[in-house]
């Protein structure tokens, strides 16, 4: 009796394993994920977070959805304000709000189809409008400014959906072959404008710089001529002779060179 008892049990053991392996009546949210809940396939108000949560078998069946964030890029073409055409190269951070993956699901589908069918449209009409408000050169000048303006319509615009924008980033702008001549050739020129500019101005300055020092020079020997009397420049003679009087050559010596002066010469004879 005993070993029956034990063979049933044993067999309610395996039929029970054997139940919850075939119907699971657990499901397991993994970390970043959230659980939306259907019932008989209708989409419930219930969103579970991370962890195991008991189900009801064949009756509820559970829909994870990825919460963390996600990166895609896109490729659109669009038009500035002057009619140039450009190619513009997106790249979004996004994420599902954690409490509306339930109808996000039931409105849009999985991530799939939120890029395919939401993100993907989205950023190419904003980007369109945005481009079309500046001229090719104001595009690429004012590049933080389109970003601020890309970035703050996508986020309005998904946010709608249940979708949150963390960034936005313009990877990359490209114009016809055209355009990007042109641009480069004005780049040249202005760089060239500048150097010649900076050279012209350069040689004014030493012009002017040359002009000042030859009328300091001039004013200084004016001022020299000024205060040099021939008394001062007897007396700086005076205080410069060494004691020696000059010599000149006479037949076979040297004869001391003696300048006396004419009144003085008057003065003995008298």
């Amino acid at each position: 009796m005993n070993s029956y008892r034990l063979g049933c049990a044993a067999i309610t053991v395996i039929g029970t394993i054997a139940i919850a392996i075939i119907f699971r009546p657990f499901t397991i949210v993994n970390a970043g994920q959230r659980g939306v809940v259907m019932r008989f396939g209708q989409v419930q108000d219930t969103v579970l977070d991370e962890g195991i949560h008991f189900i009801i078998p064949v009756v509820t069946s559970v829909k994870k959805l990825n919460v963390r964030v996600q990166k895609n890029s896109f490729q659109t073409d669009a038009a500035s304000k002057d009619l140039q055409k450009l190619t513009t190269e997106l790249a979004i951070n996004w994420h599902i709000e954690p409490s509306k993956v339930n109808t996000v699901f039931q409105n849009i589908g999985d991530e799939e189809n939120i890029v395919i069918g939401i993100i993907t449209p989205a950023v190419s009409e904003v980007l369109k409008a945005a481009t079309a408000n500046k001229t090719a050169e104001e595009i690429i000048t004012k590049r933080t400014e389109l970003k601020k303006e890309i970035d703050r319509h996508l986020e309005t615009r998904l946010a709608d959906y249940g979708i949150i924008v963390d960034d936005v980033s313009l990877v990359n702008f490209s114009f016809s072959p055209e355009f990007s001549k042109a641009i480069e050739s004005k780049q040249i020129a202005e760089q060239e404008a500048k150097q010649a500019s900076f050279i012209a101005q350069k040689a004014s300055q030493e012009a002017q710089a040359d002009i000042n020092r030859a009328k300091g020079q001039a004013e200084a020997q004016r001022l020299q001529r000024l205060t040099l009397t021939p008394e001062l420049l007897q007396k700086q003679a005076i205080e410069k002779w060494d004691g020696r009087f000059p010599t000149v050559m006479g037949g076979d010596r040297t004869l001391p060179l003696i300048n006396i002066a004419p009144e003085k010469l008057s003065d003995r004879e008298q």
